[in-house]
């Protein structure tokens, strides 16, 4: 793996950025605004979670704040079944944005995990 010298140009950092924007496309028109806006803000915690670790300088800082990004993928796939089981998203969207996010946080999670070695 080659270091990379900024956050941007982690690929993990780059697929959770187009998370966040396919999450506010999809929620656009939704009425619900504290949904919106909760599963809004899970999304957007993915990409700065990540880049705050990355800006910490140190292999123990960001794979705790790699952990914090991993936990709101987490909370981005129960937002995808609570947005399907309140007709917010169709099954098929809900679907492809819990498996989007759990591809996500295993790659998040197998970074951490060489930070730690």
């Amino acid at each position: 793996m080659a270091l990379a010298r900024r956050f941007e140009e982690l690929e993990i950092w780059q697929e959770a950025r187009k998370l966040h924007r396919l999450v506010w496309e999809e929620t656009r028109a939704s009425k619900d605004f504290e949904f919106r806006s909760q599963i809004r803000r899970a999304a957007l915690s993915i990409m700065n979670n990540i880049a705050e670790g990355f800006e910490r300088r140190t292999d123990k800082d960001f794979a705790h704040f790699l952990d914090l990004a991993k936990s709101s993928c987490g909370e981005l796939r129960s937002m995808a079944y609570a947005g399907e089981d309140v007709g917010v998203f169709t099954a098929g969207w809900a679907l492809e944005l819990r498996v989007q996010a759990e591809l996500l946080s295993k790659r998040i999670a197998a970074f951490a995990r060489r930070l730690r070695q």
